[in-house]
């Protein structure tokens, strides 16, 4: 029983750190239609913030759950103002610019930071289930991903940046009749989905270390959640991050790490042959 509640736990865990990783990206990809493949270094830059704020004395936790998130969504707002805006509804120049972006970013991390792998101590300690012991922490990521799966969605569901941003996304010419500022709610909302990828790339930083190269590990899984889901933001992600994340993780309990992420690559593949349009995009219309 120890064992399942464990297995459990890390199953959970699992989810928590996919949907962390993917749903940033499902802000900017899934209703800005912005291929970045500069995502994996927005996570990498969140990591590297929260890292360098602690060193200068601040508290795990501010570095984790603000300065992480301030520094890449104010680096996201800039990207969107000198490269992004340029390139709305042309996808194929989007991803282009962004994998320049991320070379760039490689390569400028790399020069500041070294190729070596550093990392936050993961607080909180840890605690026993009957004959087990497993870090606390990881009840705290999965707190963190709740918190940002229901934060966003009571932002675009309940508030009026969010239905000012649904709107400005579907018909900018509209939205700019009304009296709105398109430009400025494209910002925005790539501020904000870059702020969830720091916030993420910091909360997991604990966990995996941090190092130049490491988005590349995180971007193929982030786009496979994301395209997994569907149209429907937080129900997408939410329902891909599950699916995925629990494969992922059995299987790897089962066999080894290495099969487990075949098997997420696996089950990726057959979901998106059954579902082309996702789960949402076939399941749940009209969701968030």
């Amino acid at each position: 029983m120890d064992l399942v509640a464990l297995l459990a736990i890390q199953v959970l865990y699992a989810i928590a750190s996919l949907a962390l990783m993917s749903v940033g990206l499902a802000i900017i990809f899934g209703m800005m239609k912005v291929i970045n493949l500069a995502h994996g270094e927005f996570l990498m830059l969140g990591g590297y913030a929260a890292i360098e704020a602690n060193r200068l004395g601040l508290s795990i936790w501010i570095a984790m759950l603000i300065v992480a998130p301030i520094v890449v969504g104010a680096i996201g707002i800039i990207v969107e103002r000198t490269i992004i805006r340029w390139l709305y509804g042309r996808m194929v120049d989007t991803m282009l610019a962004t994998w320049g972006l991320s070379l760039f970013l490689v390569g400028l991390t790399t020069a500041v930071f070294g190729n070596t792998t550093v990392g936050l101590s993961a607080p909180l300690g840890s605690f026993e289930m009957g004959q087990y012991r497993t870090s606390t922490y990881t009840l705290f990521v999965i707190g963190v991903a709740i918190v940002a799966l229901g934060g966003v969605l009571a932002v675009l569901r309940f508030t009026r940046l969010g239905l000012i941003a649904r709107g400005t996304m579907q018909n900018a010419n509209m939205a700019a009749a009304l009296g709105v500022n398109p430009n400025r709610v494209y910002s925005i909302t790539f501020g904000a989905g870059a702020a969830l990828t720091g916030l993420a790339g910091a909360v997991i930083a604990p966990v995996s270390g941090v190092f130049p190269t490491i988005g590349a590990a995180y971007v193929a899984k982030s786009f496979i959640t994301v395209i997994g889901g569907g149209v429907s933001i937080v129900t997408g992600t939410t329902m891909a991050s599950t699916l995925f994340g629990a494969v992922n993780q059995v299987a790897t309990y089962v066999t080894t790490p290495v099969f487990g992420e075949v098997a997420l690559l696996a089950a990726a593949i057959v979901l998106i042959r059954m579902l082309p349009q996702g789960i949402t995009g076939r399941f749940f219309r009209g969701s968030l």
